[in-house]
């Protein structure tokens, strides 16, 4: 896909929903070590979906995730994974959900030590990736950042991480810049950039 009528990267559409997102969201600089991991789980539960499935449910994955405290998370059991079982706000899937508890765990146990954010933000050099893509064709599904990310996440206990994921998380959370040359918010995106240091 070559941009929109408006100069978008034209993956997201007309759906007002994803324009949004697009534009206010997808690739500006993350850096909170906290939303990062609820964009890393959200990732994960899109696995095999559409990422606007995912969006039209964050707000109900926010309230059955209890804000996504990884801490709460963390103490999850049986009962929780039921009730998110039984819960239609989100993507219903034992081993997604059973999943997100030991990525809360893992998450901690990276936060207490070097902490998340730097431990994701050192696949890049420390810096947002600029990439100059001219159309969705040129845009690979991963890479060897992507795969040594999944790689250590791995390592450290995350499950639904692929490189796939991976790749798509950081394409989303700004560590690398797909948005298409000539796309409004690639500008926007770059600059922030500039305040992203680890």
């Amino acid at each position: 896909m070559t941009p929109d009528q408006d100069g978008r990267c034209g993956w997201c559409g007309s759906d007002p929903l994803y324009v949004a997102y697009h534009d206010d969201e997808w690739g500006r600089p993350e850096t909170d070590p906290r939303a990062l991991w609820e964009k890393l789980v959200l990732d994960g539960f899109q696995a095999g979906l559409a990422w606007i499935t995912i969006l039209r449910k964050r707000d109900g994955f926010r309230q059955a995730f209890q804000g996504f405290d990884p801490e709460k998370v963390a103490r999850w059991g049986e009962e929780d994974v039921r009730r998110c079982l039984a819960d239609p706000g989100i993507v219903r899937h034992r081993g997604k959900i059973e999943a997100a508890i030991g990525n809360a765990r893992a998450y901690l146990e990276i936060e207490a030590g070097e902490g998340f954010a730097p431990f994701l933000w050192q696949f890049v050099d420390g810096a947002p990736v600029q990439n100059a893509f001219g159309s969705m064709a040129e845009v690979p599904v991963a890479d060897d950042r992507a795969k040594a990310m999944s790689k250590a996440l791995k390592q450290k206990g995350f499950k639904f991480c692929g490189p796939t994921i991976v790749y798509a998380f950081m394409q989303a959370c700004g560590l690398v810049n797909d948005h298409l040359i000539g796309c409004p918010a690639r500008e926007h995106c770059a600059a922030e950039a500039a305040r992203v240091a680890f």
